[in-house]
């Protein structure tokens, strides 16, 4: 909740996305210290797996609609 009370807001400092992305590259990752390319490019391959599993994700939640052959309601 406080972090949610600082942040939720988006009242902390204006920018773009590319601006977010570029300052994302003076993180040093916790996670993946020994990482020797950019944070933003990290953040562009996520960005491209997660967009294959929208597929696979938006298949199965039209595969779903079978049910109401089956007597689920709609």
């Amino acid at each position: 909740r406080p972090q949610s009370a600082e942040y939720g807001g988006c009242s902390l400092r204006r920018m773009s996305v590319m601006q977010a992305l570029e300052l994302l590259d003076q993180l040093v990752d916790e996670s993946d210290p020994d990482v020797d390319f950019p944070n933003s490019f990290h953040a562009y391959q996520t960005a491209e797996g997660i967009r294959h599993w929208f597929h696979l994700v938006g298949l199965l939640h039209d595969l779903g609609k079978v049910l109401a052959l089956f007597g689920e309601p709609q």
